[in-house]
């Protein structure tokens, strides 16, 4: 696994960019008719298992092959089923009506008795006993207030997953394939624990289907719902019971909030409730924690918060005397260097592990480590790795007089212990400061506040919760993070508090100290792509700029197969997006392709130093109808499929570099024709999602040469924008008139995507 691959797999349980009516990037996800996957249930398998699952989605009924990342797991496609719709439902009810009332009529007529029976009557109509099933279906649902219809998740398609015994465990990645488009992917465990399936109705009577532990227990939620489930407990066990739920799914399309918020619940044979977790801590799932008291039969229960459901509310339920990490501590280290790291939790056998970190020139952000236990399982961390010093938070440091002296340039690890405890530390003055706590983002229930005071106590800066962009998976942002000039004089005071006032082992901190340092990180989407050979495909990478960080970005695949190329590999500096182009290779490879991508640029205006970022494959997610998120997945996925179709019958002739269009005025693209039978009076380009006032079309000359015209409106277009083109071909021609049709209407053939065209608008406007 290289590098970038590794960094990726490390993203995979954030996200990243919640922006609101992103119109571009929105349009084209929704606008496709590509397969769409709301959920799997079960949501996963034990190894060593056949499991048969269903995924719902949307646009499922061409999907013939499913790709499962990792090894050890064959997938199969068993068959697709869709309820019927209201005007199917409409249709068929209509055609009954009409059997009966003839056939009403026609015993009239023969002086016969009684009404003609259900089955007359479809025999008549022609219904099958298959729709007069699917008719009953309907009626269920339709009579069930809490059910809301929603077309994402109509269709079924029946998977059968057959689990290797070797198969490694983890999350992996599924998607499925039509023959011209690949799904957004779902994730799906795979476990090395005994898994079962709820039976319904267990909301009042408790599922017994917990049997030894330890178990997966697979379920969904249906509105208003609540499962139930009972199991046996002897007196001294620690169990863990944890819920997976968003971890499953991260974001439901249109619910409001848009995720299955868990509630957990457990009770003792006397009704008394013993436990309780939900989901509006800094755990995204609930987790209960339990020393059980005495030999009884308990039951456990999860429900939505608010009692929604559907079927995609999917989750999974581990019970058992699991292994399991509360905490780590410290949540870093610096590279090159060894630290012994402490864990907290439930049925650990071992609590720490001696790390030494990898050098500079291996250089990963995220490490991952494993320490196995007594019963044969390994529990795993990760671990956050920096080029910065690390220090150690040193008690007593509770006020200024006990204050730890720090510099301006390095990582502090500490902890709030206790209710009421904060942590403060003493900074001489001099330049500027960024302050920022992470705590929340790896799993720590801190809720920081940080505060700056001079010398004589006054506030000089505070911050309680700061977005951060690239965690919206996070639901509270509750990490600190604030920015401040110290002038030389000092010192001044950095405290460090929990909001709350609470405090304990598990409050754990990683404390930057530096001075802004511009930065970025790199999303690209769509994650998944299938084309036809030799086609050009738009995508759009994302820059999470941070401290001011406002160059140029220039992309490029990282040692990609033969025949793949970027088009407007660049983002201009301010942008925070640029939409380009990816040229896949005339011939098809046979198997899906992992391409990889990076950006680079310099760390300010003239200076030497480059950073280099992985590009990390996103797929969006709606919440709640308007927000989209765009959550990192682990492979960026090519398939290129058949024979090259249709593609413009010409090349662009561009100059080096941007295109420089006047603001206010015309430019013409020369092209290269591929032959002599072009026709451009045929020929048709608009810009796809274009900026404000520039638009495209086709010109020629009497001889029958003819160019790409952009024309740019003076009072719409701004000046100095940059970024990227796309046009997009069209072939457009008029079947000559006949007898029977006078009035042709023009026949429309697309012909596909150009390379992308970067451009920069002059300052001024143009002089004709």
């Amino acid at each position: 696994m290289s590098v970038r691959a590794a960094y990726r797999c490390s993203l995979l349980s954030l996200a990243c960019l919640l922006v609101a009516n992103w119109p571009p990037f929105a349009a084209a996800q929704t606008a496709r008719q590509d397969p769409h996957l709301a959920y799997a249930f079960p949501a996963g398998g034990q190894q060593g298992t056949t499991v048969d699952m269903v995924v719902g989605g949307q646009f499922l009924q061409e999907a013939t092959e499913a790709y499962l990342a990792g090894q050890g797991v064959k997938v199969e496609v068993l068959k697709w089923y869709r309820p019927l719709t209201r005007g199917e439902y409409n249709n068929l009810r209509m055609k009954l009506d009409e059997a009966r009332m003839a056939l009403v009529e026609e015993r009239k007529t023969g002086n016969q008795r009684g009404a003609p029976t259900s089955q007359e009557v479809a025999a008549a109509a022609g219904v099958t006993a298959d729709q007069l099933r699917e008719m009953e279906i309907f009626r269920q649902r339709d009579q069930d207030p809490k059910r809301q219809p929603n077309e994402q998740l109509q269709e079924e398609v029946s998977l059968r997953l057959t689990i290797a015994k070797n198969a490694p465990p983890g999350k992996r990645e599924l998607r499925l394939l039509t023959e011209t488009a690949m799904s957004n992917p779902i994730w799906l465990q795979v476990g090395k624990w005994p898994e079962v399936r709820e039976t319904e109705p267990n909301d009042q009577q408790p599922d017994p289907a917990i049997g030894q532990m330890p178990v997966v227990v697979n379920g969904q939620v249906m509105p208003g719902d609540t499962d139930t489930f009972s199991f046996t407990a002897r007196k001294g066990m620690r169990l863990v019971i944890e819920a997976a739920a968003r971890d499953v799914i991260p974001y439901l399309a249109d619910a409001v909030p848009g995720w299955f918020q868990a509630v957990l619940t457990l009770h003792d044979s006397a009704g008394n409730e013993v436990a309780f977790a939900d989901s509006f801590h800094y755990r995204q799932d609930p987790v209960i924690y339990f020393e059980v008291p005495r030999d009884d039969r308990y039951t456990l229960a999860i429900h939505d918060s608010l009692y929604r459901g559907r079927e995609d509310f999917v989750y999974r339920l581990t019970l058992g005397e699991l292994p399991f990490v509360t905490s780590v501590f410290p949540l870093g280290a610096q590279t090159d260097s060894e630290v012994q790291v402490q864990l907290q939790g439930w049925n650990l056998s071992q609590h720490t592990l001696n790390v030494k970190t990898m050098s500079r020139r291996a250089y990963r952000p995220v490490r991952w480590y494993s320490v196995p236990q007594a019963d044969g399982t390994a529990v795993r961390f990760p671990l956050q790795i920096d080029y910065l010093r690390e220090v150690f938070d040193q008690e007593p440091n509770n006020d200024a007089a006990s204050s730890q002296e720090v510099t301006t340039r390095m990582i502090i690890n500490g902890r709030i212990d206790q209710p009421g405890d904060q942590d403060v530390f003493r900074i001489a003055g001099g330049g500027r400061l960024v302050a920022e706590v992470q705590a929340r983002r790896h799993g720590s229930p801190l809720d920081s506040l940080l505060s700056l005071t001079d010398a004589e106590g006054r506030e000089v800066a505070f911050n309680d919760d700061h977005e951060d962009k690239s965690q919206s998976l996070l639901t509270h942002h509750a990490d600190s993070r604030l920015e401040a000039v110290l002038p030389g004089e000092g010192p001044y005071y950095l405290h460090v508090s929990d909001a709350q006032r609470k405090g304990g082992p598990d409050f754990i901190y990683r404390l930057y100290l530096r001075a802004p340092q511009p930065d970025y990180e790199l999303r690209v989407v769509p994650s998944s792509i299938i084309a036809r050979a030799g086609a050009v495909v738009p995508i759009t990478v994302f820059a999470l700029r941070s401290d001011g960080f406002a160059e140029d970005i220039e992309l490029s695949l990282v040692e990609p197969p033969p025949g793949f190329q970027l088009a407007g590999g660049v983002i201009p500096g301010q942008a925070d997006h640029v939409r380009l182009t990816l040229t896949v290779p005339p011939n098809a490879p046979g198997a899906p392709l992992v391409l990889e991508m990076e950006g680079r640029a310099r760390r300010g205006s003239g200076s030497r130093s480059v950073l280099t970022r992985p590009a990390v494959p996103a797929e969006n997610m709606m919440q709640a109808f308007i927000w989209y998120h765009l959550v990192p997945v682990e492979e960026w996925s090519v398939i290129v499929s058949g024979k090259p179709g249709a593609r413009p019958p010409f090349d662009l002739l561009l100059p080096p570099g941007r295109v420089k269009l006047p603001r206010g005025g015309d430019y013409l693209l020369s092209v290269r024709p591929h032959n002599d039978k072009v026709t451009a009076s045929e020929l048709r380009v608009a810009l796809d999602n274009p900026p404000k006032g520039i638009s495209a079309a086709i010109v020629s000359d009497e001889l029958g040469r003819f160019a790409v015209k952009l024309t740019l409106n003076p009072d719409e277009v701004q000046p100095g924008l940059q970024g990227n083109l796309l046009l997009h071909v069209h072939r457009e021609t008029t079947p000559p008139a006949t007898e029977d049709n006078p009035n042709p209407r023009a026949r429309r053939t697309d012909l596909g995507y150009l390379p992308a065209v970067p451009f920069a608008v002059a300052e001024r406007k143009a002089t004709r």
